[in-house]
């Protein structure tokens, strides 16, 4: 068997590699390619931190200055100046840090929603019918938007704050080395304040992040359903259960609140402002300090003001953003179980079909199939009915790899379709189904999906192979005409013979038709079953299928019963001799 060399049944080409071993280690993956700007925001903040020490340092000189014996009055102007260059420059680092910061957090934000979309479209269909749609959804845009956020304003300000801290300590000593003392104490008590709040906010800002999720779940569910539960005038029970999410995700907020509230940091700061003025006083009365000294010392323990009310909003952002880095994460890694196999086999198809013992399961559910063993043959037709959850759909979508086997081997010409190069498989294999889903683009794009470089005249043929032509021309913009998403604008009928259009124009080598006209009026399906039976010569057909006209041309007949093959034969045959198919009719 061909090696596999991916770990997704899609990929899109990679610009740089990223570590997802852990949260942190994806982050820094992602951050690292702009370490410039990493540079900008750390000089920028560093100086900014220097620049802001400066003013209380200058201030306790202009009050020895002036509370000179005689006062040196002259030294002002100087000193004056010199604040006022110190904070220009400082405005502009600052301005370069905040930028830097932005431009990092805009351009992860892009970066991790190129990669998590890249990765939702190489899941599997088993990932996709297990995960709901609306906590995908809040992870792919709120959760996403929380990373730029920790970044900015998050990480800029934990590390702009971070260097304040240390301003007192450098700068303290040159006044008395005994006044290191207070700024010293208040670094360490915060210290362990911070890290037993972040170690408590943890677990809240996941449950946050969760909840939300969990909300958003239950908003995309019921506007998916809306037309069930209008029909069952359900609308009141779910006000109800949306409430209950969002009181969960309320109450999960609150308690973050609520951590935050007590946030020990603001009571040491203020001890420390109270304990290291009681200092200076005392070294003043010793004759060690001056006026200004005191005025400059305390101006630098005010430095500690900025670090610890920022850390209260700052902190929490960066919690949050890791809780949210960390559900991305989980979705990406995921496990997938397709591969997109890039360096298998690929060739043009004759359409041979084989099924080698066969066994299907849904992750560690009851198998869906067992024991399938079939072959078809290049060109045949082959219709498959069984009843409701007998297997029908699930065994042709073994075919094209939409799900894997669980043990066995399906063979497309002879080869397993897991040695296949999953596009090259699929762009052969056409699969229309009986809910179709058209987008919101004009519907020359929708029949073009499979093929966009088809021409309008090409178009145009393919919808005429599936009885669309005449419709599409009633509207006012014809092919051109933007339809609603899913196609809600169009009628059943209307969505499937679009769908049929579609198939045709890629000119599959095998074409598979879960119960696709089932929404079409008597009328109509006669055209369609010609268009059809032409579609089908040349070309390998299955047809998943309750109706009998349908059933009558096709060359074996395939009842499956409860994930078993029951039976197999012509149409005529299996009415003489199968109590099972002549059950399928009778009912």
């Amino acid at each position: 068997m061909t090696a596999l060399t991916s770990s997704a049944e899609f990929t899109l080409p990679q610009r740089y590699k990223t570590n997802r071993r852990s949260v942190m280690r994806w982050l820094v993956s992602h951050s690292i390619r702009y370490w410039p700007l990493w540079l900008i925001m750390i000089v920028g903040a560093f100086s900014n931190a220097i620049l802001a020490a400066a003013i209380p340092v200058l201030t306790g000189q202009a009050f020895n200055g002036i509370l000179a014996k005689p006062p040196q009055t002259a030294i002002l102007i100087r000193i004056a100046l010199l604040i006022v260059a110190t904070q220009i420059a400082r405005s502009v680092l600052q301005l370069g840090r905040n930028f830097g910061a932005e431009l990092i957090g805009q351009r992860l934000e892009r970066d991790i929603r190129d990669e998590l979309y890249a990765s939702l479209l190489g899941k599997s269909m088993t990932f996709h019918q297990l995960q709901p749609v609306g906590d995908t959804m809040a992870r792919a845009t709120n959760d996403v938007r929380e990373i730029n956020l920790m970044f900015n304003p998050g990480v800029n300000l934990v590390v702009g704050s971070a260097n304040f801290l240390f301003m007192p300590l450098l700068l303290a000593p040159r006044y008395n080395p005994a006044l290191v003392l207070t700024p010293a104490l208040y670094i360490i008590f915060y210290a362990i304040a911070l890290a037993q709040y972040l170690h408590e906010l943890q677990p809240i800002t996941q449950r946050v992040r969760s909840s939300f999720g969990l909300m958003n779940e239950r908003l995309a569910e019921a506007i998916d359903g809306i037309e069930t539960v209008k029909g069952a005038a359900q609308e009141p029970a779910e006000v109800n259960r949306f409430a209950q999410r969002t009181r969960a995700f309320r109450d999960a907020f609150v308690h973050q609140g609520d951590v935050e509230a007590r946030f020990l940091p603001l009571l040491f700061l203020g001890l420390a402002n109270a304990g290291g003025f009681l200092h200076a006083i005392i070294l003043f009365r010793r004759g060690l300090l001056t006026v200004g000294d005191i005025v400059a010392y305390m101006g630098l323990l005010q430095l500690l003001g900025f670090p610890t009310f920022v850390s209260l909003f700052a902190y929490s952002q960066v919690s949050s953003g890791l809780s949210a880095a960390r559900r991305i994460l989980e979705l990406i890694n995921s496990e997938n179980n397709l591969d997109e196999n890039a360096a298998g086999y690929e060739a043009t198809m004759q359409g041979v079909v084989e099924f080698r013992q066969v066994r299907f399961a849904y992750l560690d559910a009851e198998a869906v199939l067992e024991n399938i063993t079939l072959r078809v043959e290049s060109g045949q037709t082959v219709a498959v009915v069984g009843q409701t959850g007998a297997g029908k759909t699930t065994l042709a979508k073994l075919i094209n790899r939409t799900y894997d086997v669980s043990s066995g081997q399906v063979r497309v010409d002879g080869v397993d379709v897991r040695d296949w190069r999953l596009a090259a498989l699929r762009r052969q294999i056409s699969i229309i189904e009986q809910d179709i889903f058209l987008y919101s683009r004009s519907i020359a794009e929708n029949i073009a999906f499979g093929k966009p470089d088809a021409s309008r005249e090409d178009i145009e043929a393919a919808a005429r192979a599936a009885q669309a032509h005449e419709f599409i021309l009633e509207f006012k913009d014809g092919y051109d005409t933007v339809i609603g998403e899913r196609g809600v604008t169009l009628s059943g009928g209307q969505r499937q013979r679009l769908a049929l259009a579609r198939s045709f124009l890629t000119d599959p080598r095998i074409l598979i038709l879960d119960d696709s006209t089932s929404a079409i009026d008597s009328a109509t399906e006669d055209k369609i079953q010609r268009a059809i039976y032409a579609a089908a010569r040349g070309r390998t057909t299955f047809i998943i299928t309750h109706r009998l006209s349908q059933i009558r041309w096709a060359d074996l007949v395939i009842v499956l019963r409860k994930g078993r093959i029951a039976v197999m034969g012509t149409h005529e045959d299996l009415l003489q001799r199968s109590p099972d198919y002549q059950r399928i009719f009778s009912e």
